[in-house]
């Protein structure tokens, strides 16, 4: 990702936080029921997922998600903004099976050792090069995984959308999955993050084996 696309994610992210304060809205979602909604989503790849690399975490809500339903999957995030990292580590002081470090957003790799690698909500903004930015990003979560990844991101299929953030075409990013990381890609369309709303985005699980129908 060129310098200028992530000091620009940081300093908005930075803004929010210090006008947000610590909850849902620091990490650009409206509230914090849809961004609920959407950590569901991403944990039914596996609702047994022993382990899980939580990629842009923000303030880790997502392992706070995980706690509250009673899951004790060993838990890592990673991300470039250094007051996340700090605030996130110190909301999970108490928790020895999560940890949060920062990311070097020009590295070539994530952490290993991980089921599954998850992101939310990192593809959302504009930048100089979306596409590039994603399909580099998903191939560095695929190798890190063990199992799969699963992922959200703006879909096309909407009436409006907004000039801040940046829209893509599932199916595209479906062909991309199955063509280029080689796995089992699902995708849902099917939901929506409040009730009464509308599907303007997707999520998408890639798997490394099939899945088996009882699942």
């Amino acid at each position: 990702m060129p310098y200028q696309d992530v000091n620009k994610i940081i300093a908005n992210y930075e803004t929010l936080l210090k006008e947000k304060g610590e909850g849902a809205q620091a990490v650009q979602y409206a509230d914090e029921a849809s961004q609920q909604a959407r950590f569901e989503i991403l944990l039914q790849v596996d609702r047994d997922m022993t382990s899980v690399l939580d990629v842009g975490c923000g303030l880790a809500h997502f392992a706070h998600y995980l706690r509250a339903g009673g899951r004790t999957s060993r838990y890592t995030g990673v991300d470039v903004v250094a007051d996340f990292v700090r605030l996130a580590n110190r909301s999970l002081a108490d928790d020895d099976r999560a940890t949060v470090t920062l990311m070097d957003a020009g590295s070539d790799d994530l952490p290993g050792g991980h089921d599954y690698a998850v992101l939310s909500g990192v593809f959302n903004n504009t930048m100089t090069d979306n596409w590039g930015f994603m399909t580099s990003t998903l191939r560095k979560m695929y190798a890190a995984a063990d199992k799969g990844i699963a992922f959200n991101a703006m879909s096309t299929w909407v009436d409006f959308q907004d000039p801040d953030l940046w829209y893509v075409d599932p199916m595209e990013v479906f062909s991309f999955c199955k063509r280029e990381l080689g796995g089992h890609p699902v995708l849902r369309h099917d939901y929506v993050t409040r009730p009464g709303g509308f599907p303007f985005e997707f999520t998408m699980y890639v798997y490394k084996q099939p899945v088996s129908p009882d699942r």
